[in-house]
């Protein structure tokens, strides 16, 4: 990290640094379909998911089977359902251990990354909704990085409350110099958490970067349609990708 950092940029992860479409959405998926006999489509998640309040899958899963009319699991039951479906396995045990869907995610970005990112003079960090046990095996054992920065499930209320953002900030810009945080996320919540920590903090500046979620960059017209949103809900940059995120760091340097 820069020694007296000035400017942040912080990632979400699933969607955004790992492809969870065959992971954590199928498992959202595969959770329905198993108490309601009913599979609900991946534009049906992305409406949800539009409307910014659905950032746990676990939350999402009851509230798709509230709408679909189903009888309702108690929460617990449903998360221990969820949880065999996407580790396959106990979350506290061994990575080798899970044979769940955990195992399909590519990765959306490389190590190289976040040197780059060190070389530019971003120090950067992650605040997800991932349970720490996936964030940390993606992020420590899959990309490699030596005890990353990161607030995941638990550590902070969920997005878009900007409490996890904050802190994340504060303990990693220590420069009492004027400073930038971007936010990389991909989902209607992720923007709103910006404009919450905008307003709660105005003596920082917030940027939020979106990106549309890996599952429709293969389809132009829904991806547009999901972009769109991000812009409504106040997305400052909308990026091809993660890895593009370096290309308009530098952009905004020359500017």
């Amino acid at each position: 990290m820069p020694s007296d950092p000035h400017q942040l940029l912080l990632f979400d992860i699933d969607g955004v640094i790992r492809d969870v479409a065959g992971s954590y959405r199928r498992a959202l998926q595969a959770t329905v379909e198993h108490y309601s006999n009913w599979r609900p489509s991946p534009s049906q998640i992305d409406d949800l998911k539009g409307e910014g309040r659905w950032n746990n899958d676990w939350d999402a899963s009851l509230e798709l089977l509230k709408r679909h009319g189903s009888p309702l699991p108690e929460r617990n039951a449903l998360i221990a359902v969820f949880s065999g479906f996407y580790f396959g396995g106990d979350p506290e045990d061994s990575p080798e251990s899970w044979t769940g869907f955990i195992g399909d995610e590519p990765l959306l970005v490389n190590a190289s990354l976040f040197e780059t990112l060190h070389s530019l003079g971003w120090a950067w960090g992650f605040v997800s909704g991932a349970e720490p046990p996936s964030a940390r095996f993606v992020l420590e054992q899959r990309l490699g990085l030596n005890a990353p920065p990161l607030i995941a499930m638990g550590d902070a209320p969920d997005k878009p409350d900007p409490t996890g953002l904050r802190q994340m900030s504060e303990s990693l810009l220590t420069s009492s110099e004027a400073t930038t945080v971007a936010y990389l996320g991909d989902t209607v919540a992720d923007v709103q958490t910006v404009i919450r920590a905008r307003a709660e903090q105005p003596e920082r500046t917030w940027i939020s970067l979106a990106v549309a979620p890996p599952h429709l960059h293969a389809h132009p017209v829904e991806r547009r349609a999901y972009e769109q949103r991000l812009m409504e809900a106040g997305a400052d940059h909308i990026l091809s990708s993660t890895m593009a995120v370096t290309e308009w760091l530098e952009s905004a340097a020359q500017r």
